[in-house]
């Protein structure tokens, strides 16, 4: 890998909040999940671009605050992206907090309208825990093709594609992780993906992604409360395009078989249709809550944490 940004590699201070992700073809979300997780209290993006086409690559060389890494490999032989995380937490140095998603998934935590995350970073530390657990939420609109990606550039994601299925999720155990399945994508094509991540993550020597990023080691720190969920957006009126790109571009677990499995429901109906009886409209951190999707924030922790 090599930094291709003007700045090049950008050292961390310790008061920094670095985030790692990956993105490819997301123009359309760019300016929204950097403006998201800038109002979390992100000093610093470390991206990997895998070969995006639809601008998104010249979009971040603009940014003062990305650092953007180029890869010879495709997301596929990089073990679907593990090895370019591995690397990166290692070039910019162990034994600090990570935000890990990549560019379709937004961070949601108790009263994070009004809090950044090292409120959450701080409650976790006071409870000896060193990586934050989060279901990922398919995000989809009523209307998909009225969900005009333009509007992006005006509105948040969650207020084009609103809704989220409220009900039908199964949650266990395993020895190495918590497991969530479930939502739009379960419901309406059976796929059976794991749903759980960690988007906040604690680095140090031990870590590493092993099998899989809803697994990482040492596995006994997977075992915490559910503190933040992910909203996931895939779906809006270009969805068709997407899933064509995906399939043929054969880089998603097993083959992109989950997109296989969309295409297919295209072959049947001609469109998509994902609101269901279970699906509610997106509310805010408050409504996850009540929901039970998202645990409280333990109280006494700070809302920010002083620069400087």
């Amino acid at each position: 890998m090599r930094c291709v940004s003007p700045q090049g590699q950008t050292s961390l201070y310790p008061d920094d909040l670095p985030l790692v992700f990956l993105t490819r073809n997301d123009a359309k979300l760019m300016p929204g999940f950097l403006a998201h997780y800038r109002a979390l209290g992100v000093t610093r993006f470390i991206c990997v671009d895998d070969a995006s086409t639809d601008g998104t690559r010249e979009f971040l060389l603009d940014q003062p605050d990305v650092d953007l890494w180029a890869s010879a490999l495709r997301y596929k032989e990089a073990r679907r992206g593990r090895l370019w995380r591995e690397a990166l937490f290692a070039l910019y140095g162990d034994d600090r907090w990570y935000v890990n998603v990549d560019s379709d998934e937004f961070l949601i935590f108790d009263d994070c309208e009004n809090r950044t995350l090292w409120s959450i970073i701080h409650a976790l530390e006071e409870l000896k825990i060193t990586r934050l657990p989060a279901p990922m939420l398919d995000m989809y609109p009523v209307d998909l093709a009225a969900a005009d990606i333009n509007q992006l550039k005006t509105h948040a994601p969650w207020e084009v594609a609103d809704h989220f299925d409220s009900l039908g999720y199964t949650l266990a155990t395993t020895k190495r992780a918590i497991t969530v399945k479930g939502g739009a994508r379960h419901r309406e094509f059976d796929s059976d993906l794991e749903l759980i991540k960690y988007p906040l993550i604690f680095w140090d020597e031990h870590c590493r992604f092993g099998p899989s990023i809803h697994q990482p080691l040492p596995y006994q720190r997977n075992f915490s409360s559910v503190l933040g969920a992910l909203l996931h957006f895939k779906f809006f009126a270009d969805y068709q395009k997407v899933i064509t790109d995906a399939v043929a571009d054969g880089q998603y677990f097993d083959g992109s078989a989950a997109y296989a499995k969309m295409t297919d429901a295209l072959a049947g109906t001609g469109a998509l249709q994902l609101v269901s009886a279970s699906s509610v409209k997106f509310e805010g951190s408050g409504q996850l809550l009540r929901l039970g999707f998202i645990t409280p924030v333990p109280k006494g922790t700070p809302a920010k944490a002083p620069r400087g």
